[in-house]
């Protein structure tokens, strides 16, 4: 039974013994502690833990209620204790990653299905944000036989990105590029979006677009509840392309999508082997471009910031267009290129 007086906490993950509590109890709903979590809340019936909750950015996640409470009101308590902690901070538009089992619950707390593959399902809180989205997205709906889209982070803008988009300027009526707007980069939205926009203005059948935030980014996808990272990563790649399919597609007509080959990247090589099992078909092809190659390799965004990171900035004007040596080069660059060289992530 609940106790009268149950108490509702933040979790930090400093506390040593807190933290620990907090993973044996996730433990036994086969989850684990996101590494992405900002906020951890728990609710304790005297000294024992429970219920928790935690929230990153605009998703609420690890989600747990202890099974001989289940079906009690905890889940609404730590639901509405997240909400609240987001709402302060100003985010009012929010996410859930949930297992199918879980989606009857979350639907009585006012959350939304937008999408589902095998084993998660993605809610939001608003049953009309995304076709608010796909009606902004719909005034850039250009009529034409041949309907690109490339979806790119850009992390920074390569000469292998511009040719990837030159290549689909070339073979299509026109080219919706969605530059992935989610801060889980070193380089920030504001800046790849500026280097991309300048590196394609010479293309005037492409049409920029923000990528929001029903593109899901691979960094900040939560996989706690996942066996093992391949498990996570082609879960996220078949939601992420199965929202794209669902919604973008036939809101601007595309019936091609461009990627690069991927010689490197173990995630990106599953993602875009995904991209095909999901999106081809009779109305949708997937072209895969070799990658272009400068001084015998691949060019890629992570050699680029290593170069940088290595103090090489000069070397970078072999990889990258003349727009983003140029930005590199600018004292509007300074703070940033300190951030790559002290940066230690894979992004």
């Amino acid at each position: 039974m609940l106790g009268s007086q149950l108490i509702e906490k933040r979790i930090f993950l400093d506390d040593k013994r807190g933290k620990r509590e907090l993973e044996e109890f996730l433990q036994t709903q086969d989850i684990r502690l996101d590494e992405n979590a900002e906020y951890i809340m728990a609710i304790f019936n005297e000294d024992e833990l429970i219920a928790t909750g935690s929230l990153s950015n605009n998703t609420l996640r690890s989600i747990a209620v202890k099974p001989k409470y289940q079906g009690t009101s905890l889940l609404n308590k730590v639901i509405s204790h997240l909400i609240k902690e987001a709402y302060q901070k100003g985010i009012t538009h929010l996410f859930i990653y949930t297992k199918p089992k879980s989606v009857k619950s979350f639907t009585f707390l006012g959350f939304y299905e937008i999408a589902r593959v095998k084993d998660v399902v993605l809610m939001e809180n608003s049953p009309t944000e995304i076709q608010s989205y796909l009606n902004e997205l719909s005034t850039k709906k250009v009529d034409g036989k041949n309907i690109a889209s490339i979806v790119m982070n850009a992390n920074p803008f390569t000469n292998g990105h511009k040719y990837l988009v030159e290549q689909a300027a070339k073979e299509n009526d026109v080219v919706h590029l969605f530059v992935v707007s989610e801060e889980a980069s070193i380089i920030p939205f504001d800046i790849r979006y500026e280097l991309i926009k300048k590196g394609t203005k010479h293309l005037d059948n492409v049409i920029l677009h923000k990528g929001g935030v029903y593109m899901v980014s691979s960094a900040t996808f939560p996989s706690y509840f996942m066996k093992d990272a391949n498990q996570a990563i082609n879960v996220y790649a078949a939601l992420d392309l199965t929202i794209f399919k669902r919604y973008i597609v036939p809101t601007l007509n595309i019936n091609r999508r461009y990627v690069g080959e991927e010689p490197y990247c173990e995630v990106t090589k599953i993602y875009n082997e995904t991209m095909k099992r999901i999106l081809e078909g009779e109305d949708m092809e997937v072209r895969v471009i070799p990658r272009v190659e400068s001084q015998g390799r691949a060019i890629s965004a992570s050699f680029v910031r290593r170069l940088i990171k290595e103090h090489e900035l000069e070397r970078i004007k072999d990889f990258v267009p003349s727009t983003t040596y140029e930005f590199f080069r600018s004292k509007e660059a300074e703070d940033l290129i300190k951030k790559i060289k002290s940066n230690t992530g894979r992004h």
